[in-house]
């Protein structure tokens, strides 16, 4: 299954850098109004700047993040960076929701994700690669590249705390009262049943107890750079990501219907802004 998954994701890849290299080709072709031969530009003919500072916001199929780069401009079409990278991952089968419970509690619920275990918080490294496919990119021009990276990724999960009603009497009377917890097995049936919980506890609790799982990071993309060459750095990625770990990472409650995963495979699309510097 993810033999077959991989070989698809490929596959649709190959096909969107085919289809873009053919219509770039197809519209320089009409741009041009009679044959000539070709200009050099000798404004242009070395390389104007060695290093490249970028700024990266991404966001991918379950979630978003932003990331800084120091690259090595290496030849006209190539250039070696380094990436670090802090991001969120949600699951796409969290759904936020507030039960606005009317309970002689002297609070308003928050809302919250029934299911949820974990909030998944990613720290990514990598050194990568960008090539150039078009020819020398002219000034104020589009040069369109592909990009490869790989690197350690960091998975921080941070418990999610939600308030549960629990019911007790005491001499013959019945009360109600709110407990801030977490998931674990003793208060699993608790935490699972939707009739019991109040809403979101606070946000900021439990990152005393965070857990860390170690991995590793690629990625796959496309860019389309707007002045290749300029001294401000501006362009357009799209592509495919992924992160594999050492074990599941629970976002969500495991059930028989749920199971949690050691990866995760997301496309994505990247704004990146910079300066480059001799």
């Amino acid at each position: 299954m993810k033999q077959n998954l991989f070989s698809l994701l490929q596959h649709a890849m190959k096909y969107l850098l085919s289809v873009v290299i053919i219509f770039f080709f197809l519209y320089e072709g009409m741009g041009q109004k009679s044959f000539q031969p070709k200009q050099v530009n000798f404004e242009w003919k070395g390389i104007v700047y060695r290093n490249e500072t970028t700024a990266n916001l991404s966001f991918h199929t379950n979630g978003y993040s932003v990331a800084y780069n120091k690259g090595r401009i290496m030849t006209y079409y190539k250039t070696n960076y380094y990436h670090f990278e802090a991001g969120y991952m949600l699951d796409p089968r969290e759904q936020k929701q507030n039960k606005n419970i009317p309970l002689s509690f002297s609070k308003i619920s928050k809302s919250f994700k029934f299911g949820k275990q974990n909030s998944l918080f990613l720290l990514r490294a990598g050194k990568g690669t960008k090539k150039l496919l078009t020819d020398k990119a002219k000034r104020k021009g589009v040069a369109i590249g592909y990009n490869y990276e790989a690197g350690p990724s960091l998975a921080i999960l941070k418990p999610y705390f939600l308030e549960l009603i629990y019911n007790f009497e005491k001499d013959g009377r019945y009360f109600n009262e709110l407990r801030t917890e977490k998931y674990s097995e003793d208060n699993k049936a608790k935490f699972l049943d939707y009739n019991s919980i109040f809403g979101g506890g606070p946000a900021g609790k439990g990152w005393s107890e965070v857990g860390i799982v170690p991995g590793i990071q690629g990625k796959l993309g496309l860019f389309f750079s707007l002045g290749a060459f300029d001294e401000y750095a501006k362009s357009l990625e799209v592509g495919l990501m992924g992160d594999f770990f050492i074990r599941k990472i629970p976002i969500m409650v495991e059930t028989e219907s749920i199971s949690a995963k050691p990866y995760f495979l997301n496309f994505y699309v990247t704004l990146e802004f910079g300066k480059r510097t001799n």
